[in-house]
């Protein structure tokens, strides 16, 4: 019986750990989600060299995936986040923080009222997953600069 007591612990700790490589990737502050190679993010309106008034619209697109709120895991789903007059990329594999320079829409939202003081603005779109980490394959749109009389 004794003799047993090692195999018994052994075959257990080998079951456990044999579950590990299924458990997703983890990051400082959540797990990577993956995103489809075709997926894209874009940004309908408007468009690239654009004169806006200072409150105008931005509508967002997004093909190969689909829109979940923030807190949703689904696979192949994510949420927006419109990054404002963002010089460098942001940490894309941590969380992305909320602030003027990156706008969450955890609500699952395609389009927002944006009000910017004249001048000249960039916008980019940035998909976050369910814990608004980038997917592994970013999903982001091309960088835009638009003109605010």
């Amino acid at each position: 019986m004794i003799q047993l007591v090692p195999i018994v612990i052994s075959f257990f700790l080998a079951f456990c750990l044999s579950f590990l490589s299924i458990i997703p990737q983890a990051s400082a502050d959540g797990l990577i989600s993956h995103a489809p190679a075709d997926a894209e993010a874009y940004i309908i309106t408007p468009t690239d060299g654009d004169s806006v008034a200072q409150t105008f619209t931005v509508k967002f697109g997004l093909s190969g995936m689909g829109i979940a709120p923030a807190g949703v895991e689904r696979e192949n789903t994510g949420h927006h986040h419109l990054l404002v007059d963002l010089a460098d990329s942001p940490d894309l594999t941590a969380s992305l923080p909320a602030n003027d320079r990156i706008r969450h829409f955890g609500g699952g939202q395609t389009e927002t009222q944006l009000t910017l003081p004249p001048g000249e603005h960039t916008l980019q779109l940035l998909l976050g997953n369910y814990v608004h980490v980038p997917h592994d394959n970013p999903v982001m749109s091309k960088k835009i600069t638009i003109s605010v009389k």
